[in-house]
């Protein structure tokens, strides 16, 4: 399918609005239900892993249900809207804790919009990414269709990520955290009205192909064809260990400019200036790729991310930012997020391989089942990473209603920050190295038998 600058401009407004949401929850979720409303840490992570525990289930479900899905809007679309509504709604309620609430109270409301903001999040996001192996062929017009989404998620991510910590204290009228509460209400608010129309604007102007009637296949060979696809296996395993090592910094990370660096204000500058290099990094792909294979940026992103995040400890332990300035953590910021967008970039490449993979090997296109994957893989990543950083606050002794932390504390805040971050790493680059067997040359090896026998059904068809 030929998409034209319209189309292809909708499909990244898509991108831009629903990442918006996923970061306020991803960023957000612990530091407003810990610091603001003075949550047990270790409970919030409980919550969001035992949620993605359900998600192994709920979700690869979704994407047999859109696989099957036939209607004359289209597979993805219908999904994409209907989603989009119902999620928008609970967003707002995540963010929206009565203030007559008790903890116990607040408790029960967290589990169950949580896990409701789960559901309707999948809804929307397994259709919308499902799209890109389903409207584009292997090769650059699916890396530019993948770098653009990645691209507008991208700016989606930094919306929340550098505004939150400006905006909810202007909500609120007042600097105190306890405070808050009202002022993220009202940015839930805001943010849930901007998806809205973002994946209104994405539904109604990027076109889909008249959904091919599918045989009645069951929801266990689903299920089978999927497990047997070893190298959307092997791409679904790095995207674990790759998005939860950077949501274990981005969901530490705040609080480490709130009581290491000592100023809360830089944090939105330093935010902002690592999104805009994940965001040029992103763009950037097409024409990276014209000078070096996908494995191998794939390869170097993870390096960079590495050393990044390691020179992130050193200067912690040198007391650098200190000496000089917080501006010096720019510096490895940058090498952390622009790393991690032509990381993110690749694997939505890779996943959307192994749909055009599965069907050469073993007869099977099951792109929302496959993509299915990544959205629980990403839910998994962000609950697993907030279960650790909400264990490191206990562990560390970190008190939230302190403005000082003993040196103890401090160190130990560094090394969750990092540490684990960089151990997620090097297993991605070790499961990626010896598992994913997908070259340039074998995809296109693949897509040309493809065609040829498309082309000879065809012949069969017409005779």
């Amino acid at each position: 399918m030929k998409l034209n600058a319209r189309n292809k401009a909708a499909f990244g407004f898509g991108g831009f609005g629903k990442d918006v949401v996923y970061m306020l929850v991803s960023g957000y979720l612990l530091y407003y239900y810990n610091s603001v409303l003075g949550m047990s840490s270790v409970f919030i992570g409980a919550v969001l892993m035992g949620a993605r525990i359900f998600d192994a289930i709920n979700d690869p479900i979704m994407g047999v249900i859109v696989a099957k899905t036939n209607t004359r809007f289209g597979r993805f679309r219908p999904w994409i809207l209907a989603g989009t509504v119902l999620n928008a709604v609970v967003l707002y309620a995540l963010f929206a804790v009565p203030s007559s609430m008790g903890d116990g109270g607040a408790r029960v409301w967290l589990t169950v919009f949580y896990l409701a903001w789960g559901v309707t999040y999948t809804l929307m996001d397994i259709p919308y990414w499902s799209m890109i192996p389903a409207i584009t062929e292997p090769g650059r017009d699916r890396e530019q269709m993948s770098s653009l989404a990645r691209a507008c998620a991208g700016i989606g991510d930094a919306v929340p990520t550098v505004l939150t910590m400006v905006i909810v204290p202007i909500l609120s009228g007042s600097s105190v955290i306890a405070d808050y509460r009202i002022g993220f209400q009202y940015w839930a608010l805001i943010i849930a009205i901007v998806f809205v129309i973002s994946e209104a604007v994405c539904v109604f102007n990027v076109p889909e192909k008249k959904p091919e009637s599918m045989e009645a296949v069951g929801i266990g060979k689903m299920f089978t064809s999927l497990v047997k696809n070893d190298q959307a296996m092997a791409v679904v395993a790095t995207v674990i260990m790759v998005y939860t090592s950077l949501n274990i910094v981005a969901n530490l990370i705040l609080y480490f400019f709130q009581y290491d660096v000592g100023n809360t204000d830089s944090y939105s500058v330093f935010v902002g200036v690592c999104f805009l290099a994940q965001v040029v990094a992103m763009a950037l792909i097409p024409a990276i790729s014209k000078a070096a294979s996908k494995q191998n940026i794939f390869k170097a992103s993870i390096a960079i991310q590495i050393a990044g995040l390691i020179l992130v400890l050193v200067f912690a332990y040198t007391n650098l930012y200190r000496v000089t300035s917080w501006a010096i953590l720019c510096l490895p910021g940058v090498m952390v997020y622009a790393a991690y967008g032509m990381m993110n970039v690749m694997l939505t490449v890779f996943l959307s391989d192994t749909v055009d993979y599965g069907e050469w090997k073993y007869g099977s296109r099951e792109e929302s089942v496959i993509f299915s994957m990544q959205t629980f893989t990403v839910k998994l990543a962000s609950g697993v990473a907030v279960f650790i950083a909400g264990i490191a606050i206990d562990v560390v002794g970190l008190q939230t209603d302190a403005v000082t932390q003993s040196a103890a504390t401090l160190n130990g805040l560094r090394v969750f920050m990092t540490i684990p971050s960089v151990v997620l790493m090097v297993v991605a680059y070790i499961i990626f190295r010896k598992c994913y067997k997908l070259t340039d040359e074998k995809m296109n090896t693949i897509m040309g038998e493809l065609n040829d026998k498309s082309a000879s059904e065809g012949e069969i068809a017409n005779d």
